[in-house]
């Protein structure tokens, strides 16, 4: 049987480079980075290395990285500290944000009382800057929350200009933008953000390790606490195995950014070529097919199936092997539909199945061929 793997944007295989590197650390850097002997203080010298590597590939200072256990602590890490520390009575995002972004916000909601305004969307789910504006007029004590790429459909968002809308009223600015770095260049300097959060395991890295950008002078204050770790942001022994291996595979990312990106942005023009030659109804979610205002890395596509064949459909990718995502909940028979499918389609699109394929470097054409042919069988069976 055919294996494929088109789930990248859910998790990303290690590179063999970021694994050697890990296996290395394991075994010759397994001391304390907080310990004073020899062997903390070795550990302590990589840990703060891969702190400076990191933060040039962003143009930021390395006081300003806080390595995290990933993307989610590191949301709730900026959100959970400002309307703590800072003040924030109202939070400003969008029904498409990740769910640790939204059910943060939630959660904030009912903890602190915070207010939460949405910004409208279009109809391929890109936000109406104008109406982000309008938002930001009437506030007072805001931090806009919006991830730069959307991790379901693959929409980008304007990074620059809605730093520049937050920063013209006065508002604080934090973006997930776990789908973008190590995709991406960012360069922190001359966006006017204030928090960033980022997790290895999207760019070929190790899970459970990730890091927080926090803008110097930002006042947040530790949401775990014990010792001073981080600077004091973050508590906890740091797991420096899994920092060096996400700092490789960010060094590696970044330094092979444009061939790489080439070779997947092909892939992915390819993909989208052959689905419209042998399911010409398919549908594109959101702004996927778009190579301007939708990553390069993913698409998310709606199939002319009937209601009563969609359950059927995550079941038979599985079984000839193809590893994606659903991009609705109808496939599952969950009563819930995606989230962020629900906030941009019409009741007619939800009902048929939308399943999310997305690319890395490992993925090849034949691949695309094989899972196109299952598809064509599926519908037309």
């Amino acid at each position: 049987m055919n294996s494929v793997y088109l789930d990248n944007a859910a998790t990303t295989a290690l590179r063999p480079e970021v694994i050697e590197r890990i296996t290395n650390v394991l075994q010759e850097n397994y001391g304390n980075a907080s310990s004073t002997h020899s062997f903390g203080r070795s550990s302590k010298a990589l840990l703060e290395q891969c702190r400076k590597n990191i933060a040039s590939y962003f143009n930021v200072s390395a006081a300003e990285i806080i390595f995290t256990s990933g993307g989610t602590e590191a949301d709730n890490l900026a959100l959970r500290s400002v309307v703590r520390d800072r003040g924030i009575t109202e939070i400003i995002t969008s029904r498409i944000e990740h769910h640790a972004v939204l059910h943060t916000a939630e959660q904030l909601q009912t903890e602190y009382g915070v207010e939460l305004k949405y910004v409208d969307l279009d109809d391929c789910g890109l936000i109406n800057y104008t109406h982000l504006e309008e938002l930001l007029q009437s506030s007072k004590k805001a931090v806009v929350s919006l991830m730069h790429i959307n991790n379901e459909v693959g929409n980008i968002l304007d990074i620059e200009k809605v730093a520049q809308l937050c920063k013209t009223h006065n508002a604080l600015f934090h973006s997930d933008m776990v789908q973008s770095v190590g995709h991406y260049k960012i360069d922190l300097k001359e966006i006017a953000i204030d928090f960033m959060a980022a997790s290895a395991h999207k760019f070929h890295g190790p899970k459970g390790v990730g890091f927080c950008f926090v803008r110097k002078e930002s006042g947040l204050k530790p949401l775990i606490f014990g010792g001073e770790q981080e600077r004091g942001y973050r508590a906890g022994t740091e797991s420096i195995h899994n920092i060096v291996g996400m700092d490789e595979a960010l060094k590696i990312a970044y330094a092979n950014l444009e061939t790489e990106k080439k070779y997947v942005s092909d892939l992915k023009a390819y993909f989208i070529q052959q689905l419209k030659a042998y399911i010409p109804n398919v549908g594109f979610n959101g702004g996927c097919e778009d190579e301007v205002n939708s990553t390069y890395t993913l698409v998310n596509i709606c199939l002319p199936i009937a209601p009563e064949k969609a359950p059927m459909l995550q079941f038979q990718l599985d079984l000839k092997g193809i590893a994606c995502s659903k991009g609705s909940a109808c496939q599952s028979g969950s009563s819930q539909n995606s989230h962020v499918l629900t906030a941009i389609l019409d009741e007619s699109m939800l009902s048929k199945p939308s399943v999310r394929f997305s690319f890395s470097i490992f993925n090849k054409k034949d691949e695309l061929d094989y899972v196109v042919s299952v598809l064509k069988e599926f519908v037309n069976s």
